[in-house]
């Protein structure tokens, strides 16, 4: 017993030490602070908008409701028995919580097979990458912060059934994403950030 407690103890420890940027910025409310703290991330937002022509405001507000710009971040596990782990709830990851299988179709599509989730470079391309390809195949603009994420959260199939409409809190979410991109995008103007060179 006491040595699945030392076991336990060392990798707790391990994570805490070897988190890096596994913690969020301090100031989520404001996109100026988030880019002030993290200026790489405004390098990855810049070169997702130049590739794929998605807004920044809407990279920001799509990675906030997905992991809270937390590179880590995993779904909660499924617990038997109400207290022993077995599995997560799915396989998504990382600051864009990509599913394994999308991750996969992004690394094959562009050619980017060194791509981690954990990267915020890869997951800002990664958003483009399939925001671009629900604005082919739904017709959704690069702009509509809602409808992108709907599609994001659902799969393009799925919101082409209107999975959605049958989920309350999803719709209420995306709203939320909405309002978010619009306050980043205010923000953002204000503090001229994202104008520099």
């Amino acid at each position: 017993m006491s040595r699945i407690l030392g076991t336990i103890f060392i990798c707790l420890f391990l994570i805490s030490c070897g988190s890096g940027y596994g913690s969020p910025p301090r100031e989520l409310e404001n996109a100026c602070g988030i880019l002030q703290e993290r200026p790489e991330y405004l390098k990855a937002f810049r070169a997702a908008e130049r590739r794929w022509g998605i807004p920044i405001h809407v990279q920001m507000a799509t990675i906030y409701h997905e992991s809270s710009f937390i590179s880590n971040a995993r779904p909660p596990y499924r617990y038997a028995l109400g207290f022993i782990p077995v599995k997560r709830r799915s396989t998504a990851y990382g600051y864009s919580q990509a599913l394994d299988g999308t991750w996969d179709d992004y690394q094959r599509s562009t050619g980017n097979r060194w791509a981690r989730r954990t990267n915020i470079y890869d997951a800002a391309d990664f958003i483009g990458w399939y925001m671009v390809g629900s604005r082919r195949q739904l017709g959704i603009p690069l702009n509509d912060a809602r409808n992108q994420y709907l599609a994001y959260h659902e799969g393009r199939r799925g919101y082409s059934r209107g999975s959605y409409r049958q989920k309350n809190w999803l719709i209420g979410v995306s709203r939320q994403v909405e309002q978010r991109s619009h306050k980043y995008q205010k923000q953002l103007e204000s503090c001229r950030l994202t104008r520099r060179a």
